[in-house]
């Protein structure tokens, strides 16, 4: 299951090359923190997280979900092994939905009442607190597409109160379904939140934060302008000028087209919902 990107040129070569590499999950690379920061407590949902690092990097399918599961034996409490599942087996919402709860109940097992008043505003940062959040991104997102959307976006609040750094990006899914709500307020309260975000998700928002509160105005223009310089790719496929790959690039970097692809994904809804703002956007992409 390993991703893979492409080999950057070697300062010490002047060959280019095509090669790709493998490089492991993040969530795999955090066994080697665990390792070093000695996190596990010796417990048995500390041998099935182990065990779930080798998981999330396993080369096979087959593979992870036989680790997975071995994972869930030793102990049922081991969140990241729903999380694993969920992903790989679930063939329906309502099975994905079941497995991530699930998920997120082990979590909570597995960390105590204790953690959710003492380490709250810096979730991120103690490893043993990420299986549990990744059950919960993952159930937020599929109660959204199973249209339980109010609970969805409770889920996401309260992930960003947990942990206010945000390290999963998921003020960025939050935003657009804030607006798709016409929770406009809310989002209002969000994007302050995170003023310093410089990201073509958080400036794109901006415009059409602006947009539904001001119309066809000089401050949506200005907002719009700011976001075509951060990554100029958004319209294009947020108006079907360009078509949509069938799937999701698995990286991106700032101003690509892959980081504009994800963000049309992500925010097209919030867009359509929005009277007169993708005609607005289209007639302004003309000018500009």
């Amino acid at each position: 299951m390993p991703k893979k990107i492409k080999k950057t040129k070697s300062s010490t070569k002047k060959k280019q090359t095509d090669d790709v590499i493998s490089l492991p999950r993040r969530e795999a690379m955090e066994g080697s923190l665990a390792s070093i920061f000695g996190s596990g407590k010796g417990r048995a949902v500390d041998e099935a997280q182990d065990i779930m690092y080798d998981a999330w990097d396993a080369p096979t399918r087959e593979g992870a979900i036989a680790l997975a599961r071995k994972a869930l034996e030793i102990s049922s409490d081991c969140a990241d092994a729903y999380v694993l599942l969920a992903q790989e087996t679930a063939k329906s919402l309502t099975k994905e939905i079941d497995l991530y709860r699930k998920g997120v109940e082990a979590g909570e097992r597995a960390l105590g009442k204790k953690a959710f008043t003492a380490d709250v505003g810096h979730f991120w940062g103690i490893l043993e607190t990420r299986p549990y959040m990744r059950a919960r991104a993952g159930l937020a997102q599929c109660l959204w597409d199973a249209g339980q959307r109010e609970e969805a976006v409770e889920h996401y609040r309260d992930m960003l109160r947990l942990n206010p750094n945000d390290n999963q990006g998921l003020r960025a899914m939050l935003m657009p379904r804030l607006i798709e709500l016409g929770r406009d307020e809310e989002a209002e309260e969000l994007f302050a939140h995170y003023s310093d975000d410089g990201s073509a998700f958080w400036m794109y928002s901006r415009v059409l934060l602006d947009f539904r509160k001001h119309g066809e105005a000089p401050a949506s223009r200005k907002s719009l302008k700011a976001a075509l310089k951060e990554n100029k790719h958004v319209p294009a496929y947020l108006l079907g000028r360009r078509r949509m790959p069938s799937s999701l690039p698995p990286h991106y970097s700032f101003g690509s087209e892959e980081e504009a692809v994800i963000y049309v994904n992500d925010n097209k809804a919030a867009w359509k919902v929005t009277p007169g703002a993708l005609e607005w956007l289209s007639a302004e992409s003309v000018i500009s």
